[in-house]
């Protein structure tokens, strides 16, 4: 890949979230992504509010945009659509959402998508609620969860919404059957992090394990393999 390509970047908070909580990950993925040759240009966009606004308003607005009949990017999606507008022409931008910020940012691509703009978007949801997603983006969404040292769901967010729906038995008569996985994102990873939901990023010594892995190097792990094949996709301007 040649040096010096550009890559828009958005972070999508979700609720009662603090300006600094991406701060470091913002700085670890800068990092990244120049060793791989290209120069991110990454914002922080926070599509319910900042700490100060009510919780209860920012999670209905969330339950909401959890709908798949969210209109126009959804009431997140579209309070920063004036963000993302600008970037219409791009070949490629990147939204990493943790929590209610992957609804957003999902809601946003789909916007993308149905209005026909050229561009080759990636969500990655981080300890979001399910969400519904359609055939046509499956292979644009991946979501990572914390999950134990089973392997089981961790996070309690990660267990709210659905991705289910229902499809007919492949069998001699045909009956209908709930599949949970139907409108699933196409990549699903776990992380073993420690804490809970609000601790993905973190990085001290309280959230780092025995191999002196922190969260944070684990889940910046999980999104590059995410990335890695997007990124080779198609050249960027």
């Amino acid at each position: 890949m040649q040096a010096s390509q550009s890559l828009k970047v958005f972070l999508l908070a979700g609720v009662k979230t603090s300006p600094s909580a991406f701060h470091t990950l913002q700085q670890r993925l800068q990092q990244k992504l120049n060793e791989k040759g290209i120069t991110p240009d990454i914002e922080m966009l926070f599509p319910y509010g900042e700490m100060e606004r009510n919780l209860l308003l920012q999670l209905i607005e969330v339950r909401a945009d959890l709908s798949t009949h969210a209109y126009n990017a959804g009431i997140g999606g579209r309070k920063v659509w004036k963000r993302i507008e600008p970037h219409a022409n791009a070949q490629k931008l990147l939204m990493i959402g943790h929590s209610g910020g992957g609804v957003a940012a999902y809601q946003i691509a789909r916007k993308i998508h149905e209005d026909h703009l050229p561009i080759n978007t990636k969500v990655i949801q981080i300890g979001s609620p399910k969400t519904r997603i359609i055939p046509a983006l499956k292979h644009k969404v991946s979501y990572i969860h914390s999950v134990d040292e089973l392997g089981n769901f961790k996070d309690p967010v990660t267990k709210l919404g659905s991705w289910g729906g229902w499809t007919l038995s492949q069998e001699l008569l045909p009956m209908p059957q709930w599949d949970t996985k139907k409108y699933a994102p196409g990549t699903i990873i776990g992380v073993n992090t420690m804490g809970g939901h609000a601790d993905y990023f973190r990085h001290s010594s309280s959230f780092t394990d025995e191999l002196s892995s922190c969260n944070l190097d684990k889940t910046l792990q999980r999104i590059e393999g995410c990335l890695n094949e997007w990124l080779l996709s198609a050249t960027l301007n």
